[in-house]
């Protein structure tokens, strides 16, 4: 039997919201978000532009959708259980996270709407902090200080475009360049990122992380293990 053309023709998928938000988000993950429009999307997906909008209203619009499928990747923290495990969890998820999607932090913090994802990530943090015992003053800062590690990290590693260079090239370049008597930390500081890594070294992001976790932890000590710490760090300052 003779196929028909309508037989032989391929099959197109059909157009759809998570369809148009994934496609964004593979758009921007590879070119960055100044390279999304609606024209390029649309050419991405092979249909015309103004199809976009049946699903995405526009721009802004679009942003969000993707923010929302992104930020539901993240871990979030569940209270009532070990909060600093929870929270150290929650914080490396998130971390990951935006490392997978470069634009997602600075188009997160200049978002004037959070999205629902982004909400529930922040009720799992806030309650967990509160849950583990910490006052409502204590829980404000300790999530802006874990908040502003988690995306000021981010956004410091996205403003170097450390894809775009050969930074064990540049590192030797830089270090030869520089007289040692003048810059001994800074040379020693470039040979320990040449040097090979302890394979149990998390990084610099996952050691500020813990760095804020015992400080927090520290907040929870009864006064008198306070003031008892308090004294014996100035008896060591005086020997």
């Amino acid at each position: 039997m003779t196929a028909t053309l309508q037989d032989t023709a391929p099959t197109r998928t059909p157009l759809s919201r998570e369809r148009v938000l994934q496609a964004a988000i593979d758009l921007a993950d590879a070119h960055g978000l100044g390279a999304l429009t609606m024209r390029r999307l649309a050419q991405q997906l092979g249909v015309e532009a103004m199809s976009l909008y049946h699903h995405v209203p526009g721009k802004d619009r679009l942003l969000e959708g993707m923010l929302e499928l992104v930020t539901a990747e993240m871990d979030v923290a569940r209270p009532g259980g070990d909060w600093k495990p929870e929270l150290r969890r929650s914080a490396l998820s998130a971390h990951d996270v935006f490392r997978r999607h470069p634009w997602a932090a600075g188009a997160e913090s200049s978002t004037a709407r959070p999205v629902q994802a982004r909400l529930r990530f922040m009720e799992g943090v806030l309650s967990t902090l509160r849950a583990a015992g910490f006052s409502p003053t204590q829980t404000d800062h300790a999530y802006h200080a874990l908040d502003s590690h988690i995306t000021g990290f981010t956004l410091w590693l996205t403003s170097m475009r450390l894809d775009e260079v050969d930074l064990e090239q540049l590192a030797r370049e830089t270090m030869r360049d520089l007289p040692r008597d003048e810059f001994p930390g800074l040379i020693e500081h470039i040979e320990v990122h040449l040097a090979p890594r302890d394979p149990d070294d998390e990084g610099s992001f996952a050691f500020g992380l813990d760095l804020l976790l015992d400080g927090f932890e520290r907040l929870l000590e009864p006064a008198s293990e306070r003031d008892a710490r308090a004294k014996k760090g100035k008896r060591k300052h005086r020997a």
